[in-house]
């Protein structure tokens, strides 16, 4: 089964990602993401889990700041 990609974000006010949009159109809120990645279902990222216990997804480090999720379009 091939991975799925996320191409697009949604943000709150905070500028926290709270959805995320796949290549193939689908939308997920994060916590669906999150356990997706888990699961190995899409690529290119990984969870990390913040001080406070929270997680959270981030791009895998590549050495271009192009494809982080923080610059990825909006939707």
């Amino acid at each position: 089964m091939d991975k799925h990609k996320i191409v697009k974000v949604k943000k709150n006010g905070d500028g926290d990602i709270t959805d995320v949009q796949l290549e193939n159109g689908e939308v997920h809120r994060i916590k669906e993401a999150i356990a997706m990645v888990k699961n190995d279902q899409i690529s290119g990222v990984n969870v990390g889990t913040a001080k406070n216990g929270r997680e959270f997804l981030r791009s895998n480090p590549n050495g271009t700041d192009e494809d982080n999720l923080d610059n990825l379009p909006s939707f």
